[in-house]
């Protein structure tokens, strides 16, 4: 099992350490998107840092048995973001590497959205707007067996517009359910461009309906740990942390794509997209 490291133990070594952990789950994710020339790249690579935070410093979870029963649950709601997970799985070594080039292929684990016939997924995910009350219901039965393991449950912005999603975030405070941190990834977009609905401000949202809330820039490996951090050190309420993130966080041609919700990778786009990570790759290695 993997403990929590106290954040003021959480060296500059550690923190490099961590940050070369999300290089190469970008990286994981490349090779997949470029397997099919296709897929939810975008919204992968702005919650890298996040799935590092959460695989490689603040879960307990065992690589090799991922259904034990004391291990933290990670809950991805937006199952389209499956992407990021088989990333931080392979990289975990639950998953083998070898097949990340079988991403969104016929009869292939690394579904397009998540299944959980794949070893390490927790729910289906691909219906929006369940997730957190799927996640609700696992935190209570943990409660009820008295485990002391937790939830992480991902959601986003796009979710909070659906009703179902606030049902959940009104019963979770209600049980007391301070072993659940809801994770928003609010990157500004939904499946045909921005966000309809007016989300802001959100972390005051959630603050009235009973949540300790954080909003943090969700592409900040230390802010990621730090608030992860600042979740376990109160009990009796749940918390959220709100991320800030940018899709195709990392290579920059992507970042500034006005739509990024599915991407396609052109022949002629992967030449380009191989020189902007390598550059990031000797930056992290540089520690910048």
């Amino acid at each position: 099992m993997q403990n929590p490291t106290p954040i003021e133990t959480l060296s500059a070594a550690d923190l490099a350490q961590l940050k070369r952990r999300a290089t190469r789950l970008r990286r994981h994710m490349l090779t997949m998107a470029a397997g099919r020339g296709q897929g939810y790249l975008g919204q992968g690579l702005g919650i890298a840092d996040l799935m590092t935070a959460l695989y490689f410093h603040e879960m307990k979870y065992d690589p090799k048995n991922p259904k034990d029963p004391a291990r933290d649950r990670f809950v991805m709601s937006t199952g389209h973001y499956s992407i990021a997970l088989w990333a931080a799985l392979v990289e975990a070594g639950t998953l083998p590497e070898a097949e990340l080039n079988t991403y969104g292929a016929d009869d292939s684990r690394f579904e397009m959205s998540t299944l959980d016939t794949t070893p390490g997924v927790e729910i289906i995910g691909g219906s929006l707007g369940h997730g957190l009350g799927q996640a609700a219901g696992i935190a209570l039965a943990l409660k009820t067996q008295k485990s002391a393991a937790r939830v992480f449950v991902e959601l986003s912005d796009g979710e909070m517009q659906e009703g179902s999603t606030w049902e959940a975030a009104m019963a979770i405070p209600h049980f007391r359910l301070d072993n659940l941190v809801a994770l928003v990834d609010c990157n500004g977009i939904q499946a045909d461009g921005p966000i309809v609905l007016r989300m802001e401000p959100v972390a005051e949202k959630w603050r009235a309906f009973g949540w300790e809330a954080r909003d943090i820039d969700g592409n900040d490996l230390a802010a990621v740990v730090d608030s992860l951090h600042w979740a376990r050190a109160t009990a009796g309420v749940p918390h959220v942390i709100v991320l800030r993130t940018t899709p195709g966080k990392g290579i920059p041609t992507l970042e500034r794509r006005e739509k990024a919700h599915f991407v396609r990778i052109e022949p002629s786009d992967w030449g380009e997209f191989e020189k902007e990570f390598e550059a990031l790759s000797a930056a992290t290695a540089r520690g910048e």
